[in-house]
């Protein structure tokens, strides 16, 4: 089929479907009025479903869907039968919902739309005799969930993967392989094909003249499900099991990485765990990420420990606690893939602000992923912190291990981050992981030299910026901020740059040929000669737990880059860029001097800009270094002659 074929099939007019498109978890404060939740998603126009929850409270799991209108909800963890009041959704929007909360409290909502490959609605009304349903997900059902709405009556969940039949509303009831009298012909299970569900005559699925609603998500492992992204090529949702070991730990390979799971034990006892990356969904090592239950109405819980389920370039897994914490046991989970549209405007993922002393502390506009932030007039910086390591944090001026002010350093916003009322004497640099512009891996180091590792940038890296977390087992030098820059070949020693000392030391750079290790897909952290202690491997000690931020050119948006300077002279630096940068890193490369900053929130102008260094806790000073330019930035006169390498974002 071709391309354009393809593409058709998953969206209008034949653009690509992004899983941007169709998914969204999105989090806000309620309150006495209306609140409406602005996400992207076309309900109104495409149908689909609203699933909330108060996370703070124990309150039931709220589900709403276009077959059955507003105002109607059905609640995950009872049998009771549709209710309805009005306020609690007023209407399907063409970009979100609008709803009502009753308190002040956090609230959740996962917004599922109808599309092919992906999920369907259907409402029907019972006959009690074997019948099919159709339905639209033109692809292979993973997971299919019937509820009678008109009365009281189980939520009936079908595993198609491992054939098994269970229920939402029940954590104590085992799943049966008895599903012919459900889901076939009373006798003979049926499973569901692309276009169609069977039901037997049982009054539970089926009764004549009841009201039911149907939920589908396609399994994601076929052709009618791999048709999402640029090149309609790509598979957003994946229906499937895994068995934990004897030390209850897995992982499974995805090929992306999740930010929603939907996970349960098909043992006696277990309940379904949701789990998603804007409440806290973690990587490797990373405590005290957030699961609710969709089977109970309890506030949202705490995975304390760092061995709990944790997200990767890949897929997903647990080192033996969390929610999946059972040993030799069979889990069902479906996962949705994390956003993948390449972005339009480096607003969308990038934003310079100074606090505001009101939660959130730095206002972006949109979810960040991570940010560097660190006081002007005083010492206080500069703390890099990252969605996939929650609450923790690490500062650029120290060798520091990872440590941890979960009550300041929070995420759970969708236009900003932090909650310490930090003012406009703070500034911070917001960063949004997006397809050809950067992505941050959380990773554990290996024994192998040249070890390579996952990323989801989409192209190949051109900066890479590597920490150590923890550094228990080698010399002090492990734990430096080790960062790799592409640059010129430099007397035929290699086609990059290498600064032992990263972020942490002003060092002039090595060249170095490990450029060859960075591709699409995969980076290899490098080899540091100058590091004692055994292994002589920057960043990847054994068991050792780091955090990679990886970045690239974007026609429009970024640069990474070199330059050479001439004091005395004006050096205008193009980037692309239509209305000049935004955000300035620059760090020679032939002598040592710091890691400087500018951004346009504290000024970029024709004259003294305020300069900050990533290397230093000093205060931020003053100096005609840099002026702006339409495409780029210049480099006035007055810095010295050198090599440099930047990033720079519009």
């Amino acid at each position: 089929m071709s391309k354009k074929l393809i593409q058709a099939a998953a969206g209008a007019g034949g653009e690509p479907v992004y899983v941007e498109d169709v998914f969204s978890t999105y989090l806000y404060t309620g309150a006495d009025a209306n609140e409406t939740v602005t996400n992207g998603i076309d309900l109104s126009g495409e149908g689909g479903l609203v699933w909330t929850k108060v996370r703070t409270g124990t309150s039931s799991h709220l589900l709403f869907d276009t077959e059955r209108g507003t105002g109607k909800y059905l609640q995950s963890n009872s049998d009771a039968a549709e209710a309805t009041y009005n306020p609690y959704l007023s209407s399907f929007n063409s970009d979100g919902f609008t709803t009502f909360a009753f308190a002040p409290s956090d609230y959740v909502s996962w917004s599922f739309r109808k599309q092919a490959g992906f999920f369907d609605v259907v409402s029907y009304t019972g006959n009690g005799t074997a019948r099919s349903i159709s339905h639209n997900l033109n692809a292979s059902v993973g997971l299919l969930v019937v509820k009678r709405v008109d009365t009281g009556g189980n939520w009936f969940v079908l595993d198609v993967g491992t054939g098994k039949r269970g229920y939402f509303d029940y954590i104590d009831s085992a799943f049966s392989t008895a599903n012919g009298t459900f889901f076939g012909d009373g006798s003979t299970y049926q499973a569901p094909t692309s276009t169609e569900f069977y039901l037997s005559g049982n009054g539970n699925v089926n009764q004549n003249n009841g009201q039911y609603v149907a939920y589908l998500f396609a399994a994601g492992t076929d052709s009618g499900s791999q048709i999402f992204g640029e090149d309609s090529d790509k598979a957003i949702i994946e229906c499937g099991s895994f068995t934990t070991d004897s030390n209850a730990e897995f992982y499974e390979n995805l090929g992306w990485e999740p930010q929603w799971l939907l996970i349960k034990n098909t043992a006696a006892y277990g309940n379904w765990n949701i789990l998603d990356n804007m409440r806290g969904l973690y990587g490797v090592g990373t405590a005290n990420g957030k699961y609710l239950r969709a089977d109970n109405s309890n506030a949202e819980g705490n995975l304390s420990s760092t061995d709990s389920e944790y997200i990767n370039a890949t897929g997903f897994g647990a080192n033996g606690n969390g929610v999946t914490g059972s040993a030799n046991a069979e889990f069902i989970y479906i996962a949705i893939r994390r956003p993948m549209k390449t972005p339009e405007a480096a607003t969308e993922v990038f934003a310079p602000a100074l606090g505001d002393a009101t939660a959130p502390d730095f206002e972006s506009g949109f979810p960040v992923d991570f940010a560097i932030t660190g006081e002007r007039s005083g010492s206080d910086k500069f703390y890099v912190t990252s969605r996939l390591t929650g609450g923790s944090y690490m500062n650029s001026t120290s060798t520091g291990n990872e440590a941890s002010a979960a009550s300041i350093f929070t995420w759970d916003y969708m236009d900003g981050v932090f909650s310490n009322s930090l003012g406009s004497t703070y500034v911070s640099w917001m960063f949004k992981r997006a397809t050809g512009f950067m992505d941050v891996v959380a990773y554990e180091g290996s024994s192998t030299l040249f070890q390579t590792y996952n990323h989801n940038l989409g192209v190949t890296p051109e900066l890479v910026i590597v920490k150590c977390r923890t550094a228990t087992t080698e010399a002090t030098h492990d734990a430096d901020w080790f960062v790799l820059s592409k640059g010129p070949a430099a007397s035929g020693s290699g086609s990059g740059y290498r600064f032992n000392g990263g972020l942490n030391l002003a060092d002039a750079a090595s060249t170095d040929s490990v450029w060859a290790g960075m591709t699409d897909a995969t980076f290899t952290p490098f080899y540091a000669s100058a590091k004692s202690g055994p292994g002589g491997i920057a960043g990847q000690i054994s068991g050792e737990k780091y955090i990679a931020c990886l970045f690239a050119s974007l026609d429009g948006i970024s640069k990474v880059g070199t330059f050479t300077h001439t004091n005395g002279s004006d050096t205008n630096v193009d980037c692309g860029f239509s209305s000049g940068a935004r955000f300035v890193l620059i760090k020679r490369t032939d002598a040592t001097d710091g890691w400087q900053v500018y951004d346009t929130e504290r000024g970029i102008v024709a004259g003294s800009d305020p300069v900050l260094q990533l290397n230093s806790t000093a205060a931020e000073f003053s100096q005609d270094l840099m002026d702006p330019y339409s495409s780029g930035f210049t480099i006035t006169g007055t810095k010295t002659s050198g090599t440099y390498i930047f990033l720079a974002i519009a």
